[in-house]
């Protein structure tokens, strides 16, 4: 099972670093004794198998050991963003039934705040001080435990290991199930396609409550490497970042492009020594091309990979970026790449409107079935019957697909190209527009940083496209000269009729551009 991985390790390698913060590092032996001990503490606290432990954390080393803690109690773990409202915690912890949360001091008004109104929770790992109405455990309590083995748990593989919800903030949060099958089908699976060993130093930049975390929670112990979980204070002061990358030596990199680009435009990597770096993944949006042509010039020595993956089915197609002498390199021609072919742990249909396969050249939305599929949404029936596609075949038992929802066209060669959301085509003025398609024409200008599109409902029910933009500092350009660039590549109905230069975009709870908010702004 899931919790197994950092046993094994201990056992081959006790000493090897397991995990690391950047100042508190533990090896394999250590997280395996005191995600033991923190295991007996919540089993002692009536946390019984199936239940669900909310880890309401920043990015820090205890959230490996409350990941690994959990699960070897029975239990499944349902990271919670800490930057959401505490309305919206109550929404998880509500829907979830989460009777203990794992947590720590500096989220202790977060904490109380969620608590003023009645949840479930009946007890709080992490903090020292008291909270008023629910019994707490301080860390220092795992000391009373032993490390010896809980045998009397019995875990199988079609287990709820973890709940990835998305944002509680605004709506009805959608919570992905996934079992420990998935789950170590995916650490295998990531951990196989790059070759991660125990030398490697993985760079986990993603929170926990996003799924790209899972590459570094999962994969790294697969492997028995080090993951370097990277402190809040450096995801928000970029020069720092670049020192921890440096001084760590990371070997592998994966976050959105995001983190790359500002490390890219802020992180002064003149000089720097990233040698080690051999691997720098990203995924979850598309990587601008200029921007990914420039980094790729700063890290000759690396090899880029852009990973595709819904949430729902975690990794399941990569392509490998070609080094920018090669005439066919995506990023040195300017152009977007695709998100590739299906790793050998998946299978895919490409389908029409009407659920039938299309040819190669022609559009159609992704169908993916996989190993590291999810089992399903929480308590989401109605949202299960929409996601999945059902392969019914003349003899054996039905394929299940997920119904990714994006639209992609296989290549001759057999690479995927992405080419939008399905929700996210829109009908302007009598003609389909990809919002897509304008944020990656407004992406290679010069000037611009990043680029949303979005369309806005105007009074007579009609739809018209806006967009916004930030811009690299020290570069100026104003609405009119992006409206005119757009014009040179795109159709006159796809122009947006008002593009907005802002200092910096809303984001979601896993650094990606929240468009929803964008459009709700302009729509206000």
């Amino acid at each position: 099972m899931l919790h197994h991985l950092v046993d094994v390790a201990a056992e081959v390698g006790p000493d090897r670093e397991a995990v690391s913060d950047g100042r508190t590092r533990l090896s394999y032996e250590e997280l395996a004794a005191q995600s033991t001990q923190l295991a007996r503490l919540l089993v002692d606290e009536g946390v019984n198998r199936g239940d669900r432990v909310g880890i309401l954390l920043p990015r820090c080393i205890e959230s490996a050991l409350a990941v690994y803690g959990t699960l070897k109690a029975g239990a499944a773990f349902v990271p919670i963003d800490p930057n959401i409202p505490p309305s919206g915690i109550r929404q998880l912890v509500r829907a979830c039934g989460i009777k203990h949360l794992i947590s720590q001091d500096s989220l202790l008004r977060t904490v109380r705040e969620t608590l003023k109104d009645q949840t479930s929770i009946r007890c709080i790992i992490g903090p020292d001080p008291e909270v008023e109405g629910v019994r707490v455990r301080p860390w220092s309590d795992l000391e009373r435990y032993s490390t010896a083995t809980l045998s009397e748990i019995r875990v199988l593989e079609d287990d709820l290991a973890y709940v990835m919800f998305s944002s509680g903030s605004t709506g009805r949060p959608k919570g992905i199930m996934h079992t420990h099958r998935s789950g170590l089908a995916y650490a295998e699976a990531s951990a196989e396609t790059y070759s991660v060993c125990p030398e490697d130093r993985i760079g986990n930049h993603s929170p926990l409550h996003f799924d790209m975390s899972t590459f570094g929670y999962f994969s790294g112990p697969y492997a028995q490497a080090t993951t370097v979980i990277i402190p809040e204070a450096h995801t928000k002061l970029t020069a720092s970042l670049t020192d921890l990358i440096e001084s760590e030596r990371l070997t592998i990199w994966y976050s959105v492009p995001l983190a790359l680009i500002q490390l890219l435009l802020r992180g002064g990597l003149e000089g720097r020594d990233f040698s080690p770096l051999r691997w720098v993944l990203f995924g979850g949006e598309p990587f601008p091309p200029n921007h990914l042509r420039a980094l790729m010039e700063y890290l000759p020595g690396a090899q880029f990979s852009n990973v595709y993956g819904p949430a729902e089915t975690n990794q399941c197609t990569y392509y490998n970026v070609p080094p920018l002498d090669d005439p066919s390199s995506e990023a040195m021609n300017g152009q977007a790449g695709p998100i590739g072919r299906t790793w050998e742990y998946a299978d895919e249909l490409v389908l029409d409107d009407q659920d039938r396969p299309v040819s190669n050249g022609q559009q159609g939305e992704l169908m993916i079935r996989s190993a590291t599929m999810m089992q399903g949404y929480w308590s989401r029936p109605d949202l299960d019957d929409r996601a999945f596609f059902r392969l019914r075949l003349s003899a054996g038992p039905d394929r299940i697909f997920y119904r990714t929802g994006d639209i992609v066209r296989r290549r001759e060669d057999g690479e995927l190209i992405f080419l939008g959301r399905k929700d996210r085509q829109v009908k302007v003025r009598g003609y389909r527009v990809e919002l897509d398609d304008i944020e990656h024409s407004l992406g290679t200008h010069p000037a611009v940083e990043e680029a949303a599109a979005f369309s806005v409902r105007e009074g007579d029910g009609l739809r018209h496209i806006e967009a916004a933009v930030t811009l690299i500092g020290g570069d100026t350009a104003d609405e009119d000269q992006l409206r005119s660039f757009l014009g040179s590549t795109l159709s006159w109905y796809a122009v947006p009729q008002r593009i907005v230069i802002l200092e910096s975009f809303p984001r979601t709870g896993s650094d990606k551009i929240d468009r929803k908010q964008l459009q709700a702004n302009a729509e206000s």
